[in-house]
């Protein structure tokens, strides 16, 4: 199949991803952001099947979407194994319902194949730890006994990323209407794509991920089935390589 996109390291091709996927050779991650079939929008359809189909593609792979979506399409992931899950927190919402909580999240779920041991997997830190000492003589009965410790954390030092992330959605500035911005999207490739690797996003709309895999050094295959948002995708990255060379 040829590429709509191929420079600097990122591919893209404006097709169906089922279609797509056995032609693709073996990538380090898959980041995607699918359709959640949560609104009668035209766009929003999710594609059957392809969570089982792109398992020969990689053992690792990061997928957003609400509890909602993940619980109906239980059985598409049954050949993935859970591994840990995030929570987006946005600085806004949307809810269709007055009769509920406001809804302010999305997740993105980690899952993988194989042996968890085999799996890359980078440590990921932010520097906003609060000045603090800690002393514990006993760790809890479920992790077993360690004797008396302490240690102090400095004021903006670094502590280990949480499981729930704060950033400002792209409301305002988005190109395409599920985009994600670039604070969610850092810290799973940051996590699951070795230095130099390759991460695969089967939905990759207006291409945040290829955009911020590209500043990590790595390497990108994004697929997209509109080709609207593949031209947008291409021209936001040639904006940037001619910034940067500016």
């Amino acid at each position: 199949m040829i590429p709509y996109y191929d420079k600097n390291g990122v591919t893209i091709y404006n097709a169906d991803c089922r279609d797509v996927f056995p032609s693709l050779s073996p990538v380090d991650a898959i980041v995607a952001d699918p359709p959640y079939a949560e609104t009668s929008l035209k766009w929003d359809r999710w594609p059957d099947l392809w969570p089982s189909l792109c398992t020969s593609l990689s053992n690792n792979l990061w997928c957003f979407g609400s509890f909602r979506m993940f619980l109906e399409r239980s059985l598409e992931f049954s050949s993935w194994t859970l591994a840990q899950d995030i929570i987006w927190e946005k600085h806004n919402g949307t809810n269709c319902f007055n009769d509920r909580f406001r809804r302010v999240h999305e997740m993105a779920v980690h899952f993988y194949r194989g042996q968890w041991k085999d799996l890359y997997k980078k440590t990921v830190f932010t520097n906003d730890a609060t000045k603090k000492t800690v002393r514990r003589k006993t760790r809890p009965p479920q992790w077993g006994e360690i004797g008396e410790s302490s240690y102090e954390s400095q004021d903006g030092g670094p502590r280990m990323q949480r499981s729930v992330i704060y950033c400002r959605s792209c409301h305002g500035s988005a190109l395409h209407p599920t985009q994600k911005p670039d604070g969610i999207i850092l810290p799973l490739l940051e996590f699951s794509v070795p230095p130099g690797g390759t991460v695969l996003d089967p939905f990759c709309g207006s291409g945040s991920t290829l955009f911020n895999a590209r500043n990590l050094g790595l390497r990108s295959i994004g697929i997209e089935v509109s080709e609207e948002y593949c031209e947008i995708a291409a021209k936001r990255l040639d904006a940037e390589v001619k910034k940067e060379a500016a």
